[in-house]
């Protein structure tokens, strides 16, 4: 197992809501939501059902399943580590959590200098 610094991590309430989301609907994707409609709030999808862009930067997987977000967003979190988790309530309208009383939420905290010079190698 690596110890290298990860930009995207998940919690195991994120990892086993995935594990399920995964069993009904087969290999998954998530872009961390600019803010319309749904605010902004990881969206999950089918793998392959949400088209990224050449510019839209992939952070890294969670359990296999990749995440990614806009470049503009990115240049004001790339500082920071996003960690997913999960909590009660309905999910993003056109995200996979929707309906199941659970929804994925993104927490953060800043790297230490250390861990973004890492990630600048």
């Amino acid at each position: 197992m690596s110890d290298a610094v990860q930009r995207v991590t998940a919690t195991p309430a994120a990892l086993e809501m995935l594990a399920t989301l995964r069993k009904r609907h087969g290999q998954l994707m998530f872009f961390q939501s600019g803010g319309c409609c749904d605010g902004s709030t990881p969206m999950c999808y089918p793998a392959g059902e949400f088209n990224i862009s050449d510019t839209d930067v992939h952070l890294g997987d969670l359990d296999g399943a990749p995440f990614y977000m806009g470049a503009e967003q990115f240049a004001y979190w790339e500082h920071t580590q996003l960690i997913i988790d999960v909590v009660d309530g309905n999910g993003g309208m056109f995200s996979l959590d929707n309906g199941t009383g659970r929804r994925f939420l993104t927490r953060s905290r800043l790297f230490t200098d250390d861990e973004f010079a890492s990630l600048q190698k």
